[in-house]
């Protein structure tokens, strides 16, 4: 099959190498001059150094190049952008009548308070067959061939099917739903609460505090899953459990990292800065504390990461805030 992956970053170019394990993969980045040294190195020195570009992995900086790669009905678009991202590269390939496209982001629109779906729903109407790749995954274990099950999400059940047949393969599984909302919440929120976790485990708060905050995480996801319409049992697989476990407790996390950053004492510009790569939970904490406020959601967790992020909240009194709350509160 043909691939074109749309974002040259570090989950871009993992995904990018996994998948040419089975198919001929055109990796797009927007920067000719980077694009030029990925070729003539073959790895992404910038976003993922010591991972060599196998030989059906090329890449161009010519974005006509990369949708006529994927055209037709069994190519594939694969869009490795941020969520923010996501609208403005929808609507680039609206303009050459694309059948199939997935994305790799996870989180909501900030302006919008929108799924990737609907953002994608908005752009490109009902000609074009869409969904989301999810689940527990890391670039850097990806991109070394290490186990990893991941869930197509669609409404189409040929794309889900062409994906499963296409990226289904040695050390990848790859499984299908039609629960876009389930995962799309999942992956989304799971950002958020491993903020909150890297602050917990920053500031030595103990093993208890961080399971504490795991399990009341998913039930914060679950509210807010199931009152958009997801379904509980997608919440409790790879896409909601799986991806909330592996994103608060393993240490390739960036949102883990910027809640042990947070921890020390720096500031979210300094951490961002430093990080170099995006963290979706910052963008995504202010999304989902207005979209929960919206439908009368309680999420404490999400509230507090929100307040430290933006508001000014000392880390000391997001915590206290938390255990403060009355037993009363707190529903399943």
């Amino acid at each position: 099959m043909n691939i074109s992956v749309l974002g040259a970053g570090a989950w871009g170019t993992a995904m990018a190498i996994a998948f040419a394990a089975k198919n001929n993969v055109l990796l797009w980045g927007r920067n000719q001059a980077a694009m030029s040294a990925m070729q003539t190195n073959k790895q992404n020195s910038d976003y993922l150094s010591g991972f060599p570009f196998p030989d059906n992995l090329q890449v161009t900086a010519d974005f006509a190049a990369a949708m006529a790669h994927a055209a037709g009905a069994d190519g594939l678009l694969v869009i490795a952008t941020s969520v923010s991202g996501l609208r403005p590269t929808l609507e680039a390939c609206r303009a050459y009548q694309p059948k199939n496209i997935i994305w790799l982001c996870k989180g909501f629109e900030e302006s919008t308070q929108l799924l990737p779906h609907q953002v994608a729903e908005q752009v490109l109407g009902q000609d074009t067959a869409f969904g989301a790749l999810s689940g527990p995954s890391f670039a850097q274990e990806v991109a070394k061939g290490l186990p990893c099950a991941l869930t197509i999400a669609s409404k189409s059940d040929e794309l889900s099917s062409l994906v499963v047949q296409a990226l289904h393969v040695n050390a990848m599984r790859v499984y299908s739903s039609d629960d876009m909302v389930g995962v799309e919440v999942g992956g989304a929120v799971k950002n958020i609460l491993a903020i909150a976790t890297g602050v917990a485990d920053g500031l030595g708060l103990g093993l208890n505090a961080r399971a504490a905050l795991i399990t009341r995480g998913l039930a914060e996801i679950s509210r807010l899953g199931v009152a958009l319409g997801g379904r509980s049992e997608t919440l409790m697989g790879l896409t909601g459990v799986g991806d909330l476990i592996l994103t608060c407790t393993g240490d390739l996390s960036r949102n883990r990292k910027v809640g042990l950053a947070l921890a020390q004492g720096k500031s979210l510009d300094v951490i961002v800065q430093e990080l170099g790569h995006v963290a979706e939970g910052v963008r995504c904490a202010q999304a989902v504390r207005t979209l929960a406020q919206q439908l009368g959601i309680q999420m404490p967790i999400t509230d507090a990461v929100a307040g430290v992020l933006f508001d000014g909240i000392s880390l000391q009194e997001m915590i206290s805030r938390l255990l403060a709350r009355d037993a009363k509160q707190e529903t399943h």
